[in-house]
């Protein structure tokens, strides 16, 4: 039996996630986007109610909700800002290939104590000359006794100015391309972790973004995450799990965008009637419409098949460069119906534009979605 019902459960979190999104994140979206505060008081909440790092076992405190429910929760905040909604999935994508891989002593450590107090943490793998090329990347860990000294440079990593710790990707045999990559653990404290500074972006701007210098910091070598030569698939393998959720907050963006546009188009109105009633702006929505539709379905069947076990690597990228792709168009159509007042930062689809793009951009570029999905199709011939 099939069905797109949700369970209980499901439309309970679903449920949570909106209320929260309405009553503690929209309120204040404009304010942080303006200020680039970090939410540090919005997350404080957001984890008190157990919406952050839902994926994390029962067994390290957390719920160990699947990805299909992560998505869901995602969809909803993004709804309610997807800069707010970033700075605390950027904790996800962090702790997911430290949860596939890492030991039971480093989860114990590391992941444990997020679940009883807020605590970020940062992926630090993108480096300033290596971002969709992460075999190009030039951070080395050379093993000295019962260390690793550890030297290089990362960029444009979330969560880097206030997290408690990195999941970092260096060579440890260059030689050896990316079988020579592995990964560890590195506490932002460390003598020789280097914060640059806030990065002003586009949008999401109260999402923290900055470069990260390693300069022969000590990481001991209990801190590597799974084992030896392992940290490229373990990188790529937390994706599996995250774009689905990238994806679910592409959908929700586009959702806001839309509400926004269908409000304004009935209220707006121009040779004596709402504008919702000309063709031009109706077919609008209706792409709107069509596209949200078919890019939370992706989503579902992604993320559906991830607690499946089964595997998502092809469906996760569908889901993500789909959803980045429509958002982006969907935020722009948004402010099109708006006309000159979309293009002015007191009305809200001016913001969703600007935050809209680099969902086309991090977590894998679209481009890079595109490869990943004809190389998996063409392999198979």
């Amino acid at each position: 039996m099939f069905g797109f019902d949700l369970s209980d459960d499901h439309q309970a979190f679903r449920e949570l996630a909106h209320d929260f999104a309405e009553n503690e994140m929209r309120p204040v979206a404009a304010h942080h986007d303006q200020t680039m505060k970090y939410p540090w008081e919005v997350l404080k909440k957001a984890h008190e109610l157990g919406l952050m790092n839902t994926h994390v076992p029962e067994e390290y405190g957390g719920m160990g909700l699947g990805a299909f429910p992560g998505a869901l929760i995602s969809e909803e905040l993004a709804w309610g800002c997807t800069g707010i909604g970033t700075a605390m999935e950027a904790n996800g994508l962090a702790l997911a290939p430290v949860l596939i891989g890492g030991s039971h002593e480093l989860k114990k450590k590391y992941v444990a104590p997020m679940m009883d107090e807020l605590k970020m943490a940062a992926y630090a793998v993108t480096e300033p000359g290596a971002g969709s090329d992460v075999a190009a990347m030039s951070t080395t860990a050379v093993r000295k006794g019962d260390k690793y000294i550890l030297n290089g440079s990362k960029m444009w990593i979330t969560n880097a100015g206030v997290c408690d710790w990195m999941f970092v990707v260096a060579y440890t045999d260059k030689g050896a391309k990316h079988k020579g990559m592995t990964a560890f653990i590195v506490e932002a404290g460390w003598d020789g972790v280097e914060v640059g500074k806030k990065e002003i972006n586009m949008g999401q701007r109260c999402s923290d973004t900055r470069a990260v210098t390693f300069t022969d910091v000590e990481v001991p070598a209990e801190n590597i995450v799974g084992i030896e030569g392992k940290g490229f698939l373990l990188a790529m393998g937390a994706f599996d799990h995250t774009r689905p959720l990238v994806a679910s907050a592409a959908v929700g963006l586009a959702k806001a965008a839309m509400e926004y546009a269908i409000e304004y188009a009935l209220e707006r109105k121009t040779m004596g009637r709402p504008i919702a009633q000309h063709q031009a702006i109706a077919f609008m929505i209706a792409d709107m419409a069509k596209d949200i539709e078919a890019g939370r379905l992706l989503v579902w069947k992604a993320a559906w098949s991830a607690d499946q076990g089964r595997p998502n690597t092809t469906l996760a990228s569908m889901a993500k460069a789909f959803n980045a792709d429509a958002a982006h168009r969907i935020a722009s159509d948004a402010v099109q119906i708006f006309g000159g007042y979309g293009f002015n930062t007191e009305y809200p689809v001016e913001k969703l534009l600007r935050d809209s793009k680099i969902f086309q951009i991090y977590e894998g570029t679209s481009q890079i979605q595109r490869l990943i999905i004809s190389r998996n199709l063409l392999s198979r011939r």
